[in-house]
């Protein structure tokens, strides 16, 4: 799984820079790596984020993108739509999202956490745009709130009563909560929608591994 997203981010035509994996020994990263050259970024205890923030703290330069080794359906052709729409939208932060129907047109059989804020139902991408140090403001807050990934109210009512009001009953859609929760982080957050339905698809079980196996034997 490693190689195949370290060969879509090399093959982008906009990632550069040296990629820095975090979780693995240097040993096991060199043999798993494909031959892609990466440098290994040491692990921390406490999730993704307080992975991503270790890694910034050994000179991990920003902007910087984002994403995880088990993202195997990973394409060039879906971060470079990512980090284009990203650049345009001149946020701090941006998070890849994909909608209900365009996952479940590809894929009906796939289970996947959706976010219902208003509008289609959205599903997280497992893609991220640091474009600025602001953007660590949001960081530290999901390291505070990772427990509750699958819990959206908890993390809403982390707000406030008043903002998780608006958020889990008014349903405002995704544009004007993610205005919402830029205003009380002080950071600019926004969104890109993204067409794949693969890009939504991580390996979590193994039932997701034998979905990702079938969809790149058909590919073949």
């Amino acid at each position: 799984m490693l190689a195949r997203v370290l060969r879509a981010l090399t093959l982008s035509q906009i990632v550069q820079g040296m990629i820095h994996v975090a979780g693995l020994d240097d040993d096991l990263l060199q043999r798993a790596s494909g031959g892609v050259a990466v440098r290994n970024a040491d692990s921390m205890k406490g999730g993704p984020a307080a992975s991503l923030l270790g890694a910034l703290a050994q000179d991990v330069p920003i902007p910087l993108l984002v994403t995880t080794c088990d993202h195997a359906l990973l394409t060039p052709e879906m971060v470079d739509h990512f980090l284009e729409h990203a650049g345009a939208g001149g946020a701090d932060l941006t998070v890849g999202l994909a909608t209900r129907e365009t996952i479940e047109s590809g894929y009906p059989q796939t289970k996947r956490t959706y976010l219902s804020l208003g509008g289609p139902e959205l599903s997280g991408c497992n893609l991220f745009y640091i474009a600025t140090p602001d953007a660590l403001r949001a960081v530290h807050f999901w390291r505070a709130a990772e427990q509750d990934r699958k819990r959206p109210w908890r993390i809403a009512w982390r707000f406030g009563p008043l903002t998780a009001l608006r958020i889990l009953i008014g349903r405002p859609g995704v544009e004007k909560v993610l205005e919402m929760v830029s205003a009380r982080l002080g950071v600019r957050i926004g969104a890109v929608i993204l067409p794949f339905a693969e890009a939504a698809i991580d390996v979590d079980s193994t039932g997701d591994l034998e979905l990702v196996r079938g969809i790149l034997a058909r590919a073949k």
